[in-house]
């Protein structure tokens, strides 16, 4: 980081907490599509995201949904603080918040708390704006049909990206045939649209000096609460205890299992449209799945 670039986002920082004054600053560990940096005070510390200058909606909309997740009251995220461009380049300020690892404790109580999240619903499934899944954009344009949204701004944007990115014809051929078969698969399943995290994953929670579960990088909008749990048995999966906790509190609808092989088709196509190799593969794995379901 520049020094200037430093000195205009402390800048930005003392407009909303005038008392702050820096004391250190430090790059950290963060995902593989921003920077992250520690901005140290005295008495408080904020976490700081860096990204190139077009990437300023991407985190207007992590913002915005932060917000939204913490006027839900269900469980905790990151307070946002501001963000915007500085010296050519995109940020987002949030609370520093130290984060240890989850126990089982922990994981049961964020079961509980996810549900309660999920008890926040709306009437139209989307969102108020678009997002990001990753560096992905996230269409979100509202509508009352599940199966028609999933079918148009999930799966069908998805692949689209994926003819572009060299996805093999025999597979884009599987993917029409399971767009036209989601009306099948779907059959019956009548969910509630629910707030979500959207980008629920291992890597995006953690546990706080108190012993609460947070949640971090979320992707909003309103949806199946499937999705949520879907995705979080990917990329090694959560504790027991998370899952039993959640379905104690909200037992899922006959059909999940595979609805989530549905669900996760989506990251995993994301997954190829970002990163190619594999994801291929298992994406045609998935496919062939729910064709066998859907006959």
């Amino acid at each position: 980081m520049t020094d200037s670039l430093q000195q205009g986002i402390y800048h930005r920082i003392k407009r909303y907490d005038s008392g702050f004054e820096l004391h250190a600053c430090r790059a950290i560990g963060g995902g593989s599509i921003s920077r992250a940096w520690h901005f140290a005070g005295r008495e408080r510390s904020y976490f700081v995201k860096l990204n190139w200058a077009a990437c300023a909606d991407m985190f207007a909309a992590e913002a915005e949904g932060l917000s939204a997740l913490a006027q839900a009251g269900a469980v905790r995220v990151p307070e946002v603080l501001c963000h915007g461009v500085e010296d050519g380049t995109a940020f987002l300020v949030c609370e520093w918040i130290n984060l240890s690892a989850s126990g089982g404790g922990s994981a049961a109580m964020l079961g509980r708390k996810l549900a309660d999240l999920h008890r926040c619903t709306r009437p139209d499934f989307g969102w108020g704006r678009d997002n990001t899944i990753g560096s992905t954009p996230q269409i979100n344009i509202p509508g009352a049909d599940w199966c028609a949204f999933w079918r148009e701004h999930r799966l069908g944007f998805q692949l689209s990206l994926a003819a572009q990115n060299g996805l093999p014809r025999s597979l884009l051929q599987k993917g029409e045939r399971l767009m036209a078969a989601l009306d099948t698969l779907l059959a019956g399943h009548r969910p509630q649209a629910s707030l979500l995290h959207g980008d629920l994953w291992g890597g995006n929670w953690g546990v706080d000096e108190a012993g609460s579960p947070v949640l971090f990088d979320p992707a909003v909008y309103y949806g199946d609460r499937e999705t949520d749990l879907a995705m979080s048995e990917l990329f090694g999966g959560f504790p027991e205890a998370f899952y039993a906790a959640y379905r104690e509190s909200w037992p899922l609808d006959e059909g999940y299992a595979l609805r989530r092989t549905l669900y996760n088709l989506y990251h995993i196509l994301n997954h190829f449209n970002l990163f190619g190799g594999g994801y291929a593969a298992q994406a045609g794995g998935m496919m062939d799945t729910l064709l066998a379901e859907a006959g």
